[in-house]
This record gives structure tokens, C-alpha cells and sequence, in this order.
């Protein structure tokens, strides 16, 4: 009998969804003769029963398409929002997937839907996964789709940037995304020729980004350009937070633990403008004019670029021969040039930052690039 698989997407929209989409299901369809559901809204639409089919019409001219047809949340299955109460919604989806009658469930996501998606297979379900993110974060994957189109973006930005930079002979701070990894600040930075480029694996220290700009100064440049990630963090920022990491995982009691993560909560909902004061700052030290462009979600939009529409497309129809061989529990992962079916049990909840001897950053450093330390 034929397979009938779902579809969802999870997590922020990423260039490349749909690209993912439509090999996936093209591939299931047209060769392996599977029947294709999409759930909508991510885990909750999945929860909530809610569905579109996804026949020939539905994946006919998507592939240059940003975002996703399915659209997408960031809902827990666990832990879902439910009439201003979270509730866990395991034993609903569960019952969705029955009710389709369903052989295996495809969610597209990044770190947090690989972690949902591990959830669902310990709960029963047969799940595969693929990789989606421009932070480029996930584990056991040299790559995810979505992050050339942000690096490029990115790029683009700051090359925007150098033309006011020198013409006002201003110092330019670019914050791009990357919550815990600077995949993308070092790409795009290093693409771009940043003076200065921050990573959240790398922490600063503000008097050397501002020494590093007055050498610039003093040899006849005037204007400069620093590209920070906004998970980048201060040298002291860091400590704060390795201090607060460790008085939540020693914590004894239930209490004492809740106590220590709503700090860290605080700490993390607080540095969410540390680039503005960054900015401030080294205008202070420098005595030079300075201003910040926060590119922000323009990075996640548009049309994806040609790398990853290909590449999503190769995930997408890896996939469905990977459910026509029933193979469940696995994301498919880049290693190398090959595409490897990776354990979710291996992945989840782990993250791929930036190796402190990765050797763009020593490349960086050859080119008399600034990292804050």
C-alpha cells in the first residue's frame, strides 16, 4: 500500500522552505507514489488537525518562493499556549497522526523542532527531519538551507554600508542574527571586510574594539566597519552568564532551579539591545561618529538564493527515498558531500558554534580583522 506522510514547518520562516517542500513532495508523489498532507502553523496545526493536501497544484510554482506555503510557529508540542494555558499536546498529535492514518511525519526546522521531533519519535511516531536555519547551527550538518540567502543579504548590507561609512567617515555597526553561533556575523563580516567582527563564541572586550579602530584611524582610515551577531557578548557579559548557567545546573531543589533560569530569562531579555549601547560606547571611546543598522528579519526574506534552492531541493528528495526505505528517527545532514542519516538522539539539543581554531577566523585575523579579544 502507499505511504501517506505529513509535512510541517517549524520555527522562524527561512529562505528555502518551499523549495524543501516541493522536492519532498514531488518526489513522494510522482515517484514513489506516496499520498502528501501539509500541516499548517508547524506542531500546532498538527495538534489542531489542521491541513491542506498537497497535490500537484500546491507545489506547482513555489520553488522561488520565500517563507512557507504551510506557514509556521514556534510551538512546543509539550508545551503549547492553549486558551493562556500551556498545555502538553503530545496525546492530540498523536491522535492526528493516527486519524490520517499516517506512516511517517517530516518536520523541517532548526535546533528546537530537531528536539520536538525526538520528543515525537520517543513517543511513537516515525519522523525524519531536515535542517533548517541561517544561523547554520545545527548539529552534525556542515550546512542548513536558508543561510546562504541570509549571507547574502548580509553581505550586500555592509557592502551598502561601506559607501556611507567612508563617505561621512563614520564607524558603521551592523548587528546581524545568530543567537549562540556567529556563523553568519563571520561570513558575511569576512565577505563584507569588517574592521570588526563579534561572535557570540568570541567575547569582547570594548577597549580593544575601540584600540583597533584608532590604529585604523591613525593610518589614514577614517571610517570603519564592525558586524556584530546579536548573541555577541562582552567579556564581563560572559562571565555573568557562565556564573548564572552554573548556579542553575547546581541548583538543588525545583525552587532554586526556576529562580536561576528566570534570571538567566532576565539576562537574555535585557542584552537584546547591547548593540545600541555598543554603538554608544564606542563613539565615547573613539571619538568618532557612529551609528547601527540592525538588519534583523530582512535576513530570513525573500527569494532564496540559487545555492539554497538547490540544496533544499536535494534534502527534500533525499527524504522521501529515505521514507520509501522506512528509515525513521533521522535528520539528513551534510557531511562532506554527502547527505548522512544522523540519529536524532545524536543531535538534538546540541549546537554547532563557531571552532575557536576555525580557520576563517585565523584568516581574519591575517587580513588585520578585529574579534574584540
Amino acid at each position: 500500500m502507499a505511504q501517506h506522510i505529513g509535512i510541517l514547518t517549524s520555527g522562524g520562516d527561512c529562505p528555502g522552505l518551499n523549495a524543501a517542500i516541493r522536492g519532498l513532495g514531488k518526489a513522494a508523489r510522482e515517484h514513489y507514489g506516496m499520498r502528501v498532507i501539509g500541516f499548517l502553523n508547524g506542531f500546532r496545526g498538527l495538534a489542531q488537525d489542521q491541513t491542506v493536501e498537497l497535490d500537484g497544484a500546491m507545489l506547482s510554482g513555489i520553488l522561488t518562493d520565500g517563507g512557507t506555503i504551510l506557514g509556521t510557529s514556534r510551538d512546543k508540542p509539550h508545551r503549547m499556549n492553549i486558551g493562556g494555558k500551556e498545555i502538553d499536546m503530545t496525546a492530540a498529535i498523536i491522535a492526528t497522526y493516527h486519524k490520517h492514518h499516517l506512516d511517517a511525519l517530516v518536520c523541517i526546522g532548526g535546533g528546537g523542532t530537531q528536539k520536538n521531533a525526538l520528543r515525537l519519535a520517543e513517543a511513537g511516531l516515525n519522523v525524519v527531519t531536515l535542517p533548517k536555519t541561517i544561523d547554520n547551527d545545527i548539529s552534525l550538518t556542515d550546512r542548513t538551507f536558508g543561510f546562504d540567502t541570509a549571507l547574502q543579504i548580509a553581505t550586500e548590507a555592509i557592502d551598502r554600508l561601506h559607501s556611507t561609512a567612508t563617505s561621512h567617515e563614520r564607524i558603521i555597526v551592523v548587528e546581524v542574527m545568530g543567537h549562540r553561533a556567529g556563523w553568519l556575523a563571520l561570513e558575511a563580516g569576512i565577505a563584507g571586510g569588517a574592521d570588526v567582527i563579534l561572535l557570540p563564541e568570541i567575547p569582547y572586550e570594548l577597549r580593544n574594539i575601540a584600540k583597533a579602530i584608532r590604529r585604523r584611524t591613525q593610518s589614514g582610515k577614517r571610517f570603519s566597519i564592525v558586524v556584530v551577531a546579536e548573541g555577541a557578548m562582552s567579556t564581563d557579559d560572559a562571565r555573568e552568564v557562565a556564573a548564572l548557567v552554573m548556579e542553575r545546573d547546581k541548583a538543588d531543589s525545583k525552587k532554586d532551579r526556576t529562580e536561576a533560569k528566570e534570571k538567566l530569562r532576565k539576562f537574555h531579555d535585557e542584552h537584546v539591545g547591547h548593540t545600541i549601547r555598543l554603538t554608544r560606547n564606542l563613539e565615547k571611546l573613539t571619538g568618532q561618529e557612529t551609528r547601527l543598522t540592525i538588519l534583523g528579519h530582512l535576513q530570513r526574506g525573500g527569494t532564496p538564493s540559487a545555492s539554497d534552492r538547490v540544496f533544499a531541493t536535494w534534502l527534500g528528495t533525499e527524504c522521501a527515498e529515505v521514507l520509501n526505505e522506512r528509515r525513521y528517527g533521522v535528520m539528513l545532514g551534510l557531511q562532506g558531500s554527502e547527505l548522512k542519516h544522523v540519529p536524532l538522539a545524536a543531535l538534538a539539543g546540541k549546537i554547532r558554534q563557531v571552532p575557536l581554531d576555525h580557520p576563517l577566523i585565523a584568516s581574519g585575523r591575517q587580513v588585520g580583522t578585529s574579534f574584540g579579544d
